[in-house]
């Protein structure tokens, strides 16, 4: 994420690793019948904020980073710029 007021104000770059699980095709038939619109829709083709989840093993790193902006860090930054009520 960059901050940017005419010339870059602040930057920011984090990493999330997900893992894939192994599932059976009967899972994944299913998975795509019941979630075939939202997976066209979302950013990976899958929303980890539904039943995207199923589909991983294990989840490294910040939820927001995986949503694909990193809150907490821009938060922080526009607290300490003054932009927002600390």
């Amino acid at each position: 994420v960059c901050v940017m007021a005419g010339r870059q104000e602040w930057s920011f770059t984090d990493t999330a690793t997900l893992r894939m699980r192994n599932f059976s095709d009967n899972f994944l038939t299913h998975y795509l019948e019941t979630s075939v619109s939202t997976c066209l829709n979302s950013v990976g083709g899958y929303q980890i904020e539904s039943s995207g989840l199923q589909l991983f093993e294990t989840i490294h790193g910040d939820y927001f980073t995986i949503l694909g902006l990193p809150m907490i860090p821009l938060l922080s930054c526009r607290r300490q710029k003054g932009l927002i009520p600390s």
